[in-house]
């Protein structure tokens, strides 16, 4: 049988990674790097006096996944996972859990913050401290502890796929983070994993967010779906088969310049042809011109409304015209069950201002990033040399958004994406774009979504603790003062909505 994986096991430092399950060779009393090893019945004991941690790494291989455990047992270090449930069953991955509080002795709410570190990748991917845990793992974690709930941290390894999730069976919540894309990175199923987190929602366990909750609010037909709310606009449409995007395209295409968005991602496009009072007084026709925009990298190419409608269905064809585009097209392949859809929205030509992202903790708006386009650009994505302003949850420029928002249509959202029994997340973002002509007095300006996401959105404040080239070590410690403080409201915060969600 075949030993799983382990992220990583640190001798010094000597960081060993992708290796097969491993353990320490030790004698009883004996020390290296610092580390005491006792031998435990069941873990294998060899000498290693005046070995190099090169030749201990070599020696360390195949130990059967039922020693895992033990092996950390006989490490003299933090009990693994510190907490009222016992966590010994599965891989302990983290070196340790500097910075979380105490677990509280008698836990109003027993819980869990569930991570993913990829063996494949430096770091453990590009999200991760020194010791294995998510640069802002810490301060949700402690919110939860400060709200009298515990909460303890541990990670998904697909080889212990019904280990963790019988674990996860002794939870009262389970918080998820972990990035879109690493549990595959990391050799597992993400579609596996997320039935193993509708099984515990089945069961009455809260999962923070559910993959209903991620997949429903980060698909991009959630924007049709609150087309008629402030934060919409009514000819907003999704289309899920080559008929339907052929028509619906061509008749909002000849009314006003459009934003064509894949399922998770964005294909901006900008038409240049005479606009109509009517929406559907015209159709376009095939060999009209249209000036297309991407977001990625906001290059232009120009196609004819022929040309892009082969491209979006059948990808590049001798029919779809040559293409510079990243994108490969086939954007409704496998239909709406395969993710395949496209939404169309109005391009609002104010975009070039700038996006505001509201960042809530469940129906508390806490900040705002205003995010603004690199001169010439339309798209305020990362890495295209965007602007960022960042402004108070009570700023006066946005006040009539923000209580419209807030107010009128955010008691609505949850159930307008089908979403009625699931609890706002616990930390997510909004994205609007102003839809109003220049001009427009601020009291009367309509502000519409561009994006919701819910999917792991990072701490910003805690970015100084994640590793990469230039700081491999990173760890809780060199996270600022100040940023501490301001981290601590947050998941503070999210420890008392958590608690009020619960306690229900």
């Amino acid at each position: 049988m075949a030993a799983p994986s382990i992220a990583w096991l640190r001798i010094g430092d000597l960081r060993l990674r992708d290796n097969p399950a491993l353990y320490w060779a030790a004698e009883s009393g004996n020390r290296c790097a610092g580390l005491r090893v006792v031998p435990r019945r069941g873990v294998r004991v060899s000498r290693i006096e005046g070995k190099s941690p090169e030749e201990i790494a070599a020696a360390l291989k195949e130990l059967p996944p039922d020693q895992l455990a033990k092996v950390w047992a006989a490490v003299d270090r933090k009990d693994p996972c510190p907490g009222p449930v016992d966590c010994s069953g599965i891989t302990v991955v983290a070196k340790d859990y500097k910075g979380m509080l105490d677990q509280p002795s008698a836990p109003k709410f027993k819980g869990a913050l569930a991570q993913i570190y990829v063996r494949s990748q430096p770091y453990g991917g590009s999200d991760k401290s020194n010791n294995g845990h998510r640069y802002d793992s810490i301060p949700i974690v402690n919110g939860m502890i400060s709200a009298g709930m515990s909460c303890q941290l541990i990670h998904y390894t697909h080889e212990e796929h019904d280990k963790f999730f019988e674990l996860c069976k002794s939870f009262d919540y389970v918080i998820v983070r972990c990035n879109p894309g690493q549990i595959k990175a990391d050799g597992g199923d993400q579609q596996k994993f997320d039935d193993g987190m509708r099984a515990l929602r089945k069961m009455g366990k809260q999962v923070w967010p559910s993959p209903d909750v991620m997949e429903k609010m980060g698909a991009k037909d959630a924007l049709c779906k609150v087309a008629t709310m402030n934060i919409g606009l009514e000819d907003t449409l999704t289309y899920y088969s080559p008929e339907e995007f052929a028509a619906g395209f061509k008749k909002t295409m000849a009314f006003q310049p459009r934003v064509i968005k894949q399922n998770r991602g964005r294909e901006l496009l900008q038409g240049a042809m005479a606009l109509f009072r009517e929406y559907g007084e015209r159709l376009c026709e095939d060999g009209e011109k249209l000036m297309l925009m991407e977001a990625n990298d906001n290059h232009e190419e120009e196609h004819t409304v022929g040309e892009f409608i082969e491209f979006c269905v059948h990808g590049r064809t001798d029919k779809s015209g040559e293409w510079t585009s990243k994108g490969v097209g086939k954007y409704l392949e496998g239909g709406k069950e395969a993710g395949g859809q496209l939404v169309d929205q109005r391009f609002c030509p104010r975009i070039v201002e700038g996006e505001l992202r509201y960042n809530l903790i469940g129906d508390s708006l806490i900040g705002v990033i205003h995010k603004k386009p690199k001169e010439g650009g339309i798209s305020a994505v990362g890495g295209t040399g965007s602007i960022y302003t960042f402004y108070g949850p009570d700023e006066p420029l946005f006040k009539s958004l923000t209580e419209n928002f807030l107010k009128k249509d955010l008691p609505h959202v949850m159930p307008s994406l089908d979403l009625a029994e699931e609890p706002l997340p616990l930390w997510w973002t909004t994205d609007f774009i102003n839809a109003s002509p220049v001009g427009t007095k601020a009291e009367d300006e309509k502000w519409i979504v561009g994006e919701f996401n819910c999917s792991c959105v990072g701490i910003s404040k805690c970015l100084a603790a994640y590793c990469k080239d230039d700081t491999p070590n990173a760890s809780w410690d060199d996270i600022s003062d100040e940023d501490k403080a301001e981290a601590k409201k947050m998941g503070d915060l999210m420890g008392e909505k958590a608690l009020a969600i619960l306690s229900k």
